[in-house]
This record gives structure tokens, C-alpha cells and sequence, in this order.
């Protein structure tokens, strides 16, 4: 059985992967992408992700999303992590493809609408368009089976500050809209995502087994990994938004536990994920425990699929 899959996606070097990964997995209906800025900005991001789509050699649509956060003041791109463009020192290029008309919001809502109950949405950057799209149809979150979100940090402490994960922080009113709107929502955040560690010898061996999308990969790696050497000591990245994609579905290597969180929204504290005492908020089912050893090696025979 496939899952119906769009993702929220700011293109981005762990974007790429989890994307290139989505086209290849055979369980794994891709319907389309959104952009949102993080990593770059919202319109480089719909750049981006017409040109991953068109070199796996899918015709999908790409809807742009929100330029900025609902309430904070715009950030500036994460350049020192993933390149100016978005993907480590490979220069940008213009996709032949084009956006459609309808933005991410609109079309969110749309498709959420024509796969009631089926439709998976996995977004892996700040959750600007997925609050929009719950703020103008409050069916949405129920209309998806599930949202599976590369966000948040409850045991782990954070990645952009000590207390927040950098999806979170960087639209953290967001992130309450879609915590507090209730449905089936599953953090996949830093209490995961760190345990879970792609090497150079891992990025050699994607290329080896697929050296078209592989070799692309393997070449936006090398800025990656520089990065995380020199920040915080590690000769590999983190596996953040791959692992999200693959929760959606494989939950089976994931352990949740299902709390209800608020996120702070001010304050050194703001982008963190809190445990609420609000009886009435629902839960949100954050991942706590993974088999990273099997993500891992799941990603790596899916990759090897593509070309």
C-alpha cells in the first residue's frame, strides 16, 4: 500500500535527501511539494525544489509558500549550513518547470480535501504554510491522515538555540497553531534525528550505487558534513528530514509518546516544544526512541533505486 505523500520542504541539503528519497521508495505516492523559507528563502526554496524534481524526473506540481513567519520578522537564510543556493557549493540553475498559481496554503487545503483521510503531509521547515492552511479551512488537520513533522525537541535541547530546534524557532506562533489545532500530528524532532548519523563513507556509497542523483548528493555533502565538523565536532550529518519522511511510512521504527505540547513563543525559550497542562489541548505524538540502524539502512537501499 503507498501513502500519498506532499512535503513541505525548504530545499536545503537534507531536504534533497529526504526528496530524492520519497521519489525513489516504492511505498510512497509523491502528489507534490511546497516551499517555505529556513534554509533559504520561500522562492529560492520553490526554485529548489522544481529543479530535485526534475533531475528524479517527476512532473509535480510546486505551490510557493509564506515569505515569512505569521508574526515574527523574517530570518535571514541558513547560507553557513547549506550554501548561498541551498545545496553546499553546487551554483544554482533554473528549473524548466514553473510554480502553479494556487499558493502552498490553497494548495494544501485542495489536495487535503481530494484525498480525505489518505493524504500524509510531512513538512521538514519552519510550519508557516501548514498554520495558514489550518487558519483559513479548520477541516484540514482532520481532512490529512497524518502530519508528520521534522520539528521540535522535547528531552534534546535545541540546535539554533539551547533551548529550540530550528524549525520551530524560526516560526515558533506557527508551531502552536498546528500543536494546538488538534488531529493526528507526530513530531519527528532532535530526540530522533541526532541518533541517527550519515558519514562520508555513507555519501561515497550512495554515489557508488547511483551516480547521477547520488554523485549530486555526495557533492552537496561535502559543504554539509563541513559544517558539522566545525560547529559541532561530528564527521557526518544528521539524518533530520529523511527520517520524518521515512516515519511517515515505517512509524514502526519510531517510538511516540503522545503528550500535549505548546511551544513558547517569546523570550530566550522561544521555538522550544513544552509538555502543556492544558487538559483540553489534544496530544501530539512525539518521536522519543528510533531504530536508527534500520532508518538508516532504509534509506540507504532506497537511495540506491534512483539513477
Amino acid at each position: 500500500m503507498t501513502t500519498k505523500l506532499i512535503i513541505d520542504t525548504d530545499p536545503g541539503i537534507d531536504d534533497a535527501m529526504a526528496i530524492f528519497y520519497a521519489a525513489a521508495a516504492p511505498d510512497i505516492e509523491l502528489l507534490g511539494l511546497t516551499s517555505i523559507f529556513g534554509n533559504v528563502t520561500t522562492e529560492m526554496a520553490a526554485r529548489n525544489a522544481l529543479r530535485l524534481l526534475e533531475a528524479a524526473g517527476l512532473d509535480l506540481p510546486v505551490a510557493q509558500g509564506a515569505p515569512k513567519p505569521l508574526e515574527l520578522p523574517p530570518f535571514p537564510p541558513s547560507a553557513n549550513v547549506h550554501g548561498d543556493e541551498g545545496f553546499g557549493d553546487i551554483p544554482a540553475a533554473e528549473p524548466k518547470g514553473k510554480i502553479i498559481e494556487e499558493d502552498a496554503a490553497d494548495f494544501l487545503i485542495r489536495m487535503a480535501r481530494e484525498h480525505k483521510g489518505e493524504l500524509v503531509v510531512c513538512p521538514v521547515g519552519p510550519l508557516t504554510n501548514i498554520a495558514i492552511a489550518i487558519q483559513r479551512d479548520p477541516d484540514f488537520v482532520h481532512n490529512c491522515k497524518n502530519i508528520v513533522i521534522m520539528g521540535g525537541s522535547l528531552e534534546e535541547g535545541g540546535n539554533i538555540t539551547p533551548h529550540a530546534e530550528a524549525n520551530i524557532y524560526h516560526d515558533p506562533h506557527a508551531a502552536e497553531v498546528v500543536c494546538a489545532a488538534g488531529g493526528n500530528v507526530t513530531l519527528v524532532g532532535l530526540d530522533v534525528t541526532h541518533r541517527i548519523l550519515c558519514v562520508p563513507e555513507d555519501f561515497d556509497a550512495i554515489k557508488a550505487a547511483s551516480p547521477e542523483l547520488g554523485g549530486m548528493l555526495k557533492q552537496m555533502s561535502v559543504f554539509y558534513i563541513k559544517f558539522y565538523q566545525e560547529v559541532a565536532g561530528l564527521n557526518g550529518c544528521s539524518l533530520h528530514d529523511p527520517a520524518a519522511v521515512i516515519c511517515c511510512t515505517h512509524p514502526e521504527l519510531f517510538e511516540t509518546r503522545a503528550v500535549p505540547i505548546t511551544v513558547s513563543c517569546e523570550g530566550e525559550t522561544s521555538g522550544a516544544t513544552l509538555l502543556s497542562d492544558d487538559a483540553a489541548r489534544g496530544v501530539t505524538h512525539v518521536a522519543m526512541k528510533v531504530k536508527a540502524d534500520e532508518v538508516k539502512d532504509l534509506f540507504m537501499k532506497r537511495l540506491a533505486l534512483l539513477p
